[in-house]
């Protein structure tokens, strides 16, 4: 049994508490807001972000982090993207000891432009490289908590680190790969979601399977591209961080990111759509980053400009389109 402390009880942080106890593992949840971890804890429900699914009674849900990330074998980070510096800034004066940090968040830093390890690495005081890991993969909490078979992989540049992480979370339906990849599946998890917001504006606009199946495969031929440009192993975006979350992401009803890109194509603002939003979606703000990374490294990616410009200039989603379309014509190419 491993004293498992979890950052984030969003939807994603209750299903992998709720899995992880049915592991056999001790699960502490830290959430922001500390009358919803009382409701949480009264209930034994998360009625916000994973309404449905109970929690076990013997999960702590608290607002105290120091008790959540103090004297723990494994550290769940499963906060938004977005505000993982900040949560890591309030765990900087916590010996976290020798715990095992897993980054369970698919997002890049906007202005910084680093992944999550990164910041990871550079916010906790103490941190290593071998006591950093990734869990990525076509995995919707909706189902992981359901207990829906679900496969997912375990990164870390170390094979050890990975093999610890796989045997925390396998179980009969729950099955991890590890990978040394850790860059690989970290941009793969983000960059996906940019890809489900241009498939959910297919939608919106009522285009078919023929446009959705384009976005998908040149989508990941730009994620490929960039990926391979800051280090990763082009494979790596193959397999289940790479293409299978992608699969996933873009045709699932529980996908955040489609359901944004649909609302825009059906006429809706990006302010209307997040104002009725209560999940994050990764996707938007990643989409900045990326753009920003793509321009710095010289690397062509025309869909997540066009989703820039859709998102953040009100550009007609036909336009953009259309734009795609009627650019050079030129050889299928993955490089």
């Amino acid at each position: 049994m491993a004293k498992v402390g979890i950052v984030g009880a969003g939807g994603w942080g209750t299903a992998l508490a709720v899995m992880l106890r049915q592991n056999g593992h001790e699960v502490t949840m830290w959430e922001f807001d500390a009358g919803l971890a009382r409701r949480m804890n009264r209930q034994r429900r998360n009625p916000v972000f994973l309404p449905g699914i109970r929690i076990p009674g013997d999960i702590v849900v608290t607002n105290d982090l120091p008790a959540v990330v103090t004297g723990r074998d494994m550290l769940l980070m499963a906060v938004p993207s977005h505000a993982m510096r900040s949560v890591c800034e309030r765990m900087k004066d916590n010996d976290i000891g020798k715990a095992v940090v897993i980054s369970c968040s698919k997002g890049i830093e906007n202005h910084t432009l680093l992944r999550m390890t990164e910041v990871l690495l550079k916010t906790l005081p103490g941190l290593k490289p071998g006591r950093l890991a990734v869990l990525s993969g076509p995995s919707h909490a909706e189902e992981v908590a359901r207990g829906i078979p679900t496969v997912v992989v375990a990164a870390s540049g170390y094979a050890s680190t990975a093999g610890q992480v796989q045997s925390l979370f396998m179980n009969p339906v729950f099955r991890v790969y590890t990978c040394e990849d850790t860059v690989g599946v970290e941009l793969g998890g983000a960059l996906k979601n940019i890809i489900a917001i241009a498939a959910g504006i297919s939608d919106g606009v009522g285009f078919g399977d023929n446009t959705k199946a384009a976005l998908m495969t040149r989508g990941m031929v730009e994620i490929t591209r960039l990926g391979t440009a800051l280090g990763a192993n082009a494979l790596t975006f193959a397999g289940l961080s790479g293409m299978g979350d992608l699969f996933v992401t873009c045709t699932s009803c529980h996908s955040r990111n489609r359901f944004v890109g649909e609302q825009i194509g059906r006429g809706k603002t990006l302010q209307q759509v997040l104002e009725k939003m209560v999940m994050v979606a990764e996707g938007v703000r990643t989409t900045e980053s990326v753009l920003d990374l793509a321009r710095k490294h010289q690397v062509h990616m025309p869909i997540t400009e066009q989703v820039f410009r859709v998102l953040f200039e009100e550009k007609p989603p036909e336009q953009a389109v259309h734009d795609l379309m009627t650019r050079d014509p030129k050889a299928e190419d993955w490089g």
